[in-house]
């Protein structure tokens, strides 16, 4: 065990507690990993959402070995005030980590970095460390595990019983993703290995996982179980610690000849696919609560099959039911869930598919000059206002090094670009600012536009959001160089910031980002100043349909305003002039539309090209202000 572990604040939020759980699940959740991970390396405050909340009351079913203080909301740091909860903060109240996936992720890496012997712990971060890694405003997988599930869930149980007779869409979505086959790193090689193992026909038993299996093998009494199934093996013998060889034996000559369209496909084990996964600790409790509820309903769950038998799965994997015990959740036994008389199963070809690609043609043939001729037709074309203040630039010699892009690594060509595009932003901030004013720097990064407005203007406090932890951690450490006191950090996807602001900021907000940055500013009636990115990466999501505005829905397809969307991306410096031409004026008309979009809020906005140009091939800014 590591010693000199920064001290760190773990906040949840606490509303009712129904049955043995604490709501919002978020909070169950978050006790379960403390539990299954047996971390003790967190402060952890219960933040009642209402009024009349005791201690008694709320310490009744929290996990015994775990101390838990309850702390008022107008208690919290200032910082964490602006987040929704869950929430991490370290002890100098200046660096969050709030929501969900953000603060699970975190206290399982800060579990394996205080004991390393702990890898069954890092290895629920899943493939490349990536499991619910990205942010659920454009990940579906995401957004259904950390929003969807745990809110139809909570929807579920308090609703009505003449209300609540159907299974929620969301707990059918996971059935039917259940149902999808697998692909996962060489998944080549375990196909291979599959259909062998079905020509040959299974011979050896999986070993189960759970403690009743090694009381079993402890008495000798090993009751003969069904053959398992390939992915099984591969499955148990990671959670085993073993190598997948030891599992499945090396395929025949004639199978490795076989093509890969004729291999079979895996089947789920577990929530992801094969590996058991902060997701299933995420959904457990979940499910276990729609469960317990639908058993005292007297309802059967045959058209639930996949999710009863992943719910009877993970129960196998060790700790789990410690955990549970700890958490007083009591698993159910499924078989006398399933006992009852049978009920029609349902069509899931009836099921809203969300987590289908909405837009399924996204292939175009073809340029966009009859997209752009189409709307020039409508009196539709991309329109520039003059730059406010070209040539104003930041003396950078004069200002202290960590300060300077240049401290990051980059070329001294790139870092020169990088100051070119930072004294447009700046520029135009430093104009609407007054002192006093919140700026929030969305998609921070390393922190290249908060620092330099942190540092320029001591009078107002600058907040750095930014998804990706190690890019925080640099701006951070760029920021404690420099002594300066005026700023924030806060680990989180955009949706879980709420704080109040003036000024919100962006330097090169990817695909989607910059409309989230756009509406995280309108709703808070926020200026705003944003260089988007990455058009390529536009597309229709839960949130946000394109065209945005109403003149573009009137005139343009979604599929005509991808075509756009697509070329928009095509302003690269080694391309031919003339389609760098064509990709600045595709830029100009999906900023156009954004544009547009946010003044049928009453806002008042203007679409500039940075200058130089030069500076980047995605030169547009927005200046946004509430009218």
């Amino acid at each position: 065990m590591k010693d000199c572990i920064t001290e760190e604040h773990l906040y949840l939020a606490f509303s009712h507690q129904y049955r043995e759980s604490i709501f919002p699940l978020h909070t169950s959740i978050s006790l379960f990993l403390l539990s299954y991970c047996d971390c003790k390396l967190f402060k952890i405050f219960l933040v009642p959402t209402g009024e009349d909340v005791g201690d008694q009351c709320v310490t009744k079913n929290l996990p015994g070995d775990l101390e838990v203080r309850l702390i008022s909301r107008c208690q919290l740091p200032e910082v964490v005030q602006s987040c929704s909860l869950p929430a991490v903060v370290v002890k100098d109240g200046r660096f969050c980590r709030a929501g969900l996936s953000v603060v699970l992720r975190h206290i399982i890496q800060k579990t394996y970095e205080a004991d390393p012997s702990k890898k069954d712990v890092l290895e629920l971060l899943g493939f490349k460390k990536t499991c619910l890694k990205a942010c659920a405003e454009v990940s579906q997988w995401t957004r259904l595990c950390e929003i969807s599930i745990p809110l139809a869930v909570e929807r579920f149980l308090t609703a009505s019983p003449e209300h609540c007779q159907a299974i929620p869409p969301d707990i059918l979505q996971f059935e039917r993703k259940l149902g999808e086959p697998v692909r996962v790193h060489n998944d080549d090689k375990i196909r291979r290995q599959k259909l062998q193992q079905q020509k040959a026909g299974a011979k050896a038993a999986v070993p189960v996982l759970g403690e009743e299996t090694t009381q079993e093998l402890k008495t000798g009494e090993v009751h003969e179980r069904p053959p398992p199934s390939l992915e099984l093996s591969v499955a148990f013998s990671k959670l085993l610690v073993q190598e997948a060889s030891d599992a499945v034996n090396r395929e025949a000559s004639h199978i490795r000849r076989t093509k890969t369209s004729d291999l079979p496909l895996l089947d789920h084990i577990f929530a992801e696919g094969l590996y058991f996964t902060v997701a299933d600790i995420v959904l457990l409790p979940c499910i276990h609560q729609f469960l317990v509820s639908s058993k005292k309903q007297g309802r059967n769950l045959v058209n639930l099959p996949l999710i009863s038998t992943w719910y009877r799965r993970v129960q196998e994997v060790p700790g789990v039911k410690k955990a549970a015990g700890k958490c007083n959740m009591e698993l159910l036994q499924l078989p006398e869930l399933m006992s009852g008389p049978e009920e029609q199963a349902q069509d899931f070809s009836s099921v809203p598919g969300e987590l289908e690609e909405e837009n399924e043609d996204s292939n175009f043939i073809g340029g966009p000059r009859p997209t752009m001729t189409k709307l020039m037709e409508n009196g539709i074309e991309a329109k520039f206002s003059p730059h406010p203040c070209p040539s104003w630039t930041l003396d950078w010699t004069s200002l202290p090094s960590a300060v300077s892009p240049g401290e990051g690594k980059m070329s001294r060509d790139r870092a020169l670009r990088k100051q070119q595009q930072l004294n447009n932003l700046v520029a135009v901030v430093t104009k609407l600012a007054k002192p006093g004013d919140v700026i929030v720097d969305f998609c921070s990064g390393g922190g290249h536009v908060g620092i330099v407005l942190a540092h320029m203007m001591p009078s107002c406090q600058v907040v750095l959001i930014e998804n990706k932890e190690l890019s925080l951690i640099r701006a951070k450490d760029r920021s404690d160089e420099l002594g300066l006191n005026n700023i924030w950090f806060i680990q989180a996807n955009l949706d879980y910031f709420n704080g109040t602001f003036n000024i919100g900021v962006a330097l090169h907000a990817c695909g989607v980002a910059t409309d989230m940055v756009i509406e995280h500013c309108i709703r808070a009636q926020a200026a705003f100043v944003i260089s988007p990115c990455c058009y390529g990466f536009i597309q229709n999501t839960v949130k946000f349909k394109y065209p945005r505005s109403h003149q573009f829905k009137e005139v343009l397809s979604y599929k005509e305003h991808m075509i756009l969307c697509r070329f928009a991306d095509q302003t690269a410096v080694q391309l031919p002039p003339e389609r760098r031409l064509i990709g600045k004026q595709c830029m100009g008309l999906v900023d156009l539309d954004r544009a547009w979009a946010a003044e049928e809020q009453n806002y008042s906005v203007q679409v500039i090209s940075m200058e130089p140009e030069s500076c980047s091939p995605k030169n547009n800014m927005f200046v946004g202000t509430p009218a």
